[in-house]
């Protein structure tokens, strides 16, 4: 049962926080953290990061008047308190669901999300672009850039406060700073920051010189003004440690405990108020998990997650009925890195998410944790690369295609042999469209010298990988989706497989599918329910989308009138492949019925991963109505 919100429930927008006292703003944020345990417990979601930034949530909106002062986060999966608190309370157990709220912070959603984020590193840009679009405007509210959770070892972060430090515009940069992304933090920017310590002899100075201000009247409140300027010489003198940003041309406030409101309204007022022109970064210090034991112990468990008990923190798991490919793969790469001391592996700031923190128990010394990087991260590999080893790079496909100019300029074209494991590839489900895999094979198969893989199911995956760890000829990648396999019986190790050699599983004569990937299963779905309709299909697995085999395609054009090619990617990938080689052979000119099933031009919201095959029509049903369709008007019978 749902506890008491007595406060929160009084509170049907920001407006309505601001004229609340710190004691009345500690006890809404005591229950938005309670609410989002409970909302959180029966959806699923993200839960960790927002449970560390509801003071600081709650601070913000009673300080700003938002929507019309803008406030841009950064990984939007830290705005679950938000929108709480800005109008959509009542459909958070809609969340990550389809036709619910996003779990990122969204444009289209609400008008307190002046810029989605759901990728790293991106609120200081957009801030700055925020901040000077108003200046050109000739306007005067406040432009406020959230950027936490790790998204400061991503270096467009740095890209952006470079260029910010150097402008004259007013623009406030809270750093979110956790300790965290979601694992445990990395690199030089993550220990710079741990060593800042906590001047609290300033913020009593700042609030002396407020209540001193307050109490006297002109002219003697003139001396607290100079305590104020006193107060912030010696900030800046004895904040040593906050010189990068000090440097970078910011005015360093902080660190603040954000998980004290009294300290936090008093130093977030200071920055909005404050009349110097020119950026300001208030560093605030808080906890991810914050308020509930269980993800306090264990944050990157608890950075996302399934439906739990509250009282427990047990989460509820229902056991697949076959591993995923995530630890397919991992499995697999261990087993290769036992045998050759050259397997290494990179991941950016996601070991548990691409499997590689099983990797790193065993293998501690050659698993490589850059950061939010991808494109550092690519390159970094290719450094490896160069000097013998394998490197493995394992990444999201949705954030790979961050490092598509690290993966053309530092692989592609030195011809280095980086291994690409592009997780996630394909629809996600409650990630929705942002972390939707479906462009690697269009961005990567238009890379020279890339050979590009693909596996229908997770023993295909193991040969994949064995591939992959004996393959010096270049850059090589394969992709394969999110959640758990097909049920296959696993090899007990990898067979290397033929470059550009696919694999024909039925024959038949009316139609061919060619599949790209783990839609070979609802291919053969069809298959079947069109044998019965006395149609019979030849089903192939292209194994690989470059270099393509082009005997077997051109085989199958030449055999059928009809030829299908489903897969789980963007126009541009392995369908443009088939078309680009019968174009060339001159196939097309036999008349020949070419149709390419792809995910539609369009981008598709959070919705179970089946939901959305259907929605893009690349499940059985459509792929049997499509041959149907093609059948039924060639006259064939």
């Amino acid at each position: 049962m749902t506890e008491a919100t007595p406060a929160l429930d009084r509170i049907s927008c920001p407006a309505d926080l601001r004229n609340l006292s710190p004691a009345q703003l500690r006890q809404i944020a005591d229950e938005v953290r309670r609410e989002l345990i409970a909302v959180v417990s029966e959806t699923g979601g993200h839960l960790g990061a927002g449970l560390g930034v509801v003071e600081l949530t709650v601070a913000l909106h009673h300080l700003f008047e938002t929507p019309k002062d803008k406030i841009i986060w950064d990984v939007g999966h830290q705005v679950y308190p938000h929108k709480i608190l800005t109008g959509r309370r009542d459909r958070m157990h809609t969340i990550r669901q389809g036709g619910g709220l996003s779990g990122f912070s969204k444009r289209a959603e609400s008008e307190y999300d002046p810029f989605g984020a759901a990728h790293a590193s991106t609120s200081v840009s957009a801030a700055l672009g925020f901040a000077v679009a108003r200046d050109l405007d000739g306007l005067d509210h406040h432009v406020v850039a959230v950027i936490g959770d790790g998204a400061l070892t991503g270096g467009m972060a740095f890209e952006g406060l470079n260029n910010a430090g150097d402008k004259a515009h007013n623009l406030i940069v809270i750093l979110n700073d956790n300790e965290m992304s979601i694992a445990p933090p990395v690199g030089a920017v993550s220990k710079y920051l741990s060593r800042i310590f906590a001047t609290r002899q300033f913020m009593e100075m700042r609030r002396f010189g407020e209540q001193i201000e307050e109490s006297l009247p002109p002219p003697f409140n003139a001396v607290a003004t100079r305590l104020s300027e006193l107060a912030d010489e010696y900030a800046q003198k004895t904040i040593g440690d906050g010189g990068i940003f000090r440097d970078l041309g910011f005015r360093y406030i902080g660190p603040i405990d954000g998980h004290n409101m009294d300290e936090l309204v008093t130093a977030i007022r200071y920055a909005r108020d404050h009349d110097n022109k020119g950026p300001i970064l208030l560093h605030v210090q808080t906890a991810k998990g914050k308020g509930y034991p269980y993800a306090e112990k264990s944050a990157d468990k608890y950075h996302g997650v399934g439906q739990f008990d509250v009282e427990t923190g047990k989460l509820q798991k229902s056991a697949p009925s076959a591993p995923s490919y995530t630890k397919v793969f991992s499995d697999s790469l261990i087993q290769a890195a036992q045998k050759d001391r050259r397997v290494v592996a990179v991941t950016a700031a996601m070991p548990s998410g691409t499997g590689l923190d099983k990797f790193a128990q065993e293998f501690p010394n050659r698993c490589f944790d850059v950061g939010l990087a991808e494109q550092h991260a690519v390159t970094f590999a290719a450094g490896l690369a160069a000097e013998g080893y394998r490197p493995f790079a394992a990444i999201y496909s949705t954030f790979l295609q961050r490092a598509f100019d690290s993966i053309v300029h530092d692989v592609a074209i030195q011809t280095l042999p980086v291994r690409f494991a592009i997780d996630r590839a394909g629809y996600v489900g409650a990630d929705g469209s942002t972390h939707c895999g479906a462009f690697d094979l269009s961005y990567l198969g238009c890379i020279p010298g890339m050979t590009i893989m693909a596996p229908a199911d997770e023993a295909e995956l193991v040969h994949m990988v064995k591939t992959a760890v004996e393959w010096d000829e270049g850059p090589i990648a394969f992709r394969y989706p999110r959640g758990a396999g097909t049920g296959v019986e696993l090899p007990l190790e990898g067979e290397v497989l033929k470059p550009g050699v696919g694999r024909v599983l039925r024959e038949g004569t009316h139609a061919a599918i060619l599949s790209c990937g783990t839609r070979l299963a609802d291919c053969l779905v069809a298959a079947d329910s069109l044998q019965q309709q006395n149609i019979d299909v030849t089903i192939a697995d292209a194994r690989f989308v470059k270099p393509l085999d082009a005997d077997m395609v051109c085989q199958l054009a030449r055999n059928h009138e009809i030829l299908v090619t489903v897969e789980e990617g963007s126009i541009g990938g392995f369908a443009a492949q088939v078309s680009h080689l019968l174009a060339e052979t001159g196939l097309f000119d036999s008349g020949l019925k070419f149709r390419p099933m792809v995910m539609p031009d369009a981008f598709i919201d959070q919705d179970s991963p089946q939901r959305q095959i259907v929605q893009a029509k690349l499940d059985a049903a459509h792929i049997e109505t499509l041959v149907l369709g093609l059948v039924g008007n060639s006259g064939s019978t």
